[in-house]
């Protein structure tokens, strides 16, 4: 199929049929990663006993994809009228979002990398666009897979270790019954027995308009991630300038935070080896092994977050932000308050800064010095990654916040209540992004070139023509290639020796110097010698007649 390369801001011919094929294999692919990660880390939950894996898988999906769900239900034990269970559950599971999005970005830049040199900008908002309808078409499918009705056991909640619970009527010393008037203080004992022996269904069911509008949002908000991560993929003529200022920040950015998430999986596996249920360890991992380590960067970076935890849900937290929460909900968790109870804590803002610092070497090394010295190549990595910074920072505290609340009350009792309430500061993480992020890319350039892993090279010999700030310059190809990382030399460089002026003839497959054939020798114009016989030249003899023709 002809494809028109003619200009990068062009209309040309779009190849609707790999345009198509490109979405369909991008989104099938991402589906299947986001809905293996969430069945087997519901798996390893234990959540299949109490209900059908396939809705609930859909429903994690869903979420995983930027979408909302509503639980709701109603209890009802042994005619007990009044007794109502409620929850509301606003939280995204990133391992699944996470793991859709890298095989979504592979194969979409796969497939741009195969579109040409020069890729028109028609082209690149079809590509993107068919991706986007494909995703939100499939995720409107699994919209309407997603509800089901789960079944709770009123002793897994732990109903049946309240006191009184097992039909003591009075509790026993000091039981709940002491605290009540009346005949009260028989009733609701026996009503909590009655309610740990039951079971309880809640059911869940997708928000269809909600879910539509947020997975095509998060499909989209992924592509501009990938294209401005990647380094090798063809921009548009008009959007050249971002391969030189904003991709290489983007870049070690992204770097940096999957190699948080592979660290965070990491320490999971090693409690998970002394654990009693290794199982759960590794299923909630494979789920939210994201949101612990992006909580902890923006954490570590001095972004304080409000928060409170109530009930069994509390337990979910990492210790010691379970005990502060439970303890003071009032003031902002920082890293100076949990460092109060656990001195430990430090080092997690020890972590983030090196993280940052080795975000700034990572995108020095990846941005093309040219002339510049290292003071003006420093400041210019330092205002990109403080931008880029002050940008993804409250992006992270707007994924990782944790909204949770669930309840069962019982003539009008609270029998059994948790939550977890979690919101960082996007304008705080905004101004401590781009502190932290000039500080380490200038920093980190510094280190670049101190090391010479980013030297300066004249305008004449760089791939970019000179400096990056003048935008000129064929870009890197077959033709010309790009300029190296570090400086070729001469001991190692078989093309830069000196060379004796006979070493060709000690190289082995020839044998010697190539002497060139002499011509052979022409007699000079003119009458040549008389014949013996007294001919003159060209009369044949007598007895031969003449030669025709």
């Amino acid at each position: 199929m002809a494809r028109d390369v003619r200009g990068g801001g062009g209309t040309g011919h779009i190849p609707w049929g790999d345009v198509v094929l490109a979405a369909i294999a991008s989104v099938s692919w991402a589906m299947v990663a986001m809905a293996g990660t969430a069945a087997l880390g519901l798996h390893l939950l234990g959540a299949d006993s109490a209900g059908a894996l396939g809705p609930m898988t859909a429903a994690v999906v869903v979420l995983g994809a930027g979408g909302s769900v509503s639980p709701s239900g109603d209890v009802s034990a042994f005619g007990l009228d009044g007794a109502e269970a409620h929850a509301a559950l606003s939280v995204t599971p990133l391992g699944v979002g996470l793991a859709g999005a890298l095989f979504l970005s592979f194969f979409f830049l796969r497939s741009l990398r195969g579109a040409g040199a020069a890729l028109p900008g028609a082209e690149l908002a079809a590509r993107a666009g068919a991706v986007a309808v494909m995703f939100v078409a499939v995720l409107g499918g699994l919209a309407w897979a997603g509800h089901d009705v789960v079944t709770i056991d009123g002793a897994s909640l732990g109903l049946d270790e309240v006191p009184g619970a097992d039909g003591d009527a009075t509790g026993g010393a000091g039981g709940i019954g002491d605290l009540l008037p009346g005949g009260l203080g028989g009733l609701l004992p026996d009503r909590l027995a009655d309610l740990a022996r039951a079971q309880a269904h809640v059911g869940f069911t997708v928000d269809t308009v909600k879910s539509l509008v947020g997975g095509a949002c998060w499909v989209l908000g992924v592509l501009v991630v990938a294209v401005l991560a990647s380094r090798r993929t063809p921009l548009p003529s008009r959007l050249a300038w971002l391969h030189r200022t904003v991709r290489p920040a983007v870049s070690a950015l992204v770097s940096v935070l999957l190699v948080a998430v592979v660290a965070g999986c990491a320490a999971a596996a090693y409690a998970a080896v002394g654990d009693d249920h290794p199982k759960r360890i590794a299923g909630a991992a494979l789920l939210g092994a994201p949101n612990g380590t992006w909580l902890g960067v923006p954490l570590g970076l001095f972004v304080p977050w409000d928060g409170q935890a109530t009930g069994e849900l509390a337990k979910l937290l990492p210790d010691p932000l379970d005990e502060l929460l439970r303890v003071s909900a009032d003031e902002p968790v920082t890293v100076g308050r949990l460092a109060e109870l656990d001195h430990r804590v430090w080092l997690l803002a020890v972590a983030a800064a090196v993280m940052m610092l080795y975000a700034g070497v990572l995108a020095a090394t990846r941005t093309d010095r040219g002339e510049a010295t290292a003071a003006r190549f420093a400041g210019r990595c330092a205002l990109r990654l403080g931008g880029v910074t002050a940008v993804a920072l409250p992006l992270l505290v707007w994924l990782t916040q944790v909204s949770t609340d669930g309840s069962l009350s019982v003539l009008g009792f609270d029998a059994f209540g948790a939550g977890i309430e979690l919101h960082g500061h996007p304008g705080t993480a905004a101004v401590l992004g781009a502190v932290w992020g000039a500080v380490a890319g200038g920093v980190g350039a510094l280190v670049a070139c101190g090391a010479g892993a980013v030297p300066a090279v004249p305008a004449e010999s760089s791939g970019w023509g000179g400096d990056e700030g003048g935008g000129g310059g064929p870009a890197p190809g077959p033709y010309t290639p790009s300029r190296p990382y570090r400086p070729s030399h001469e001991e190692t460089n078989p093309y830069l020796r000196p060379h004796p002026a006979d070493a060709i003839h000690g190289a082995p497959t020839v044998v010697g110097p190539i002497v060139p054939p002499t011509a052979p020798k022409v007699p000079p114009p003119g009458p040549g010698p008389a014949p013996r016989d007294g001919r003159p030249d060209g009369v044949p003899p007598p007895d031969r007649p003449p030669a025709r023709g």
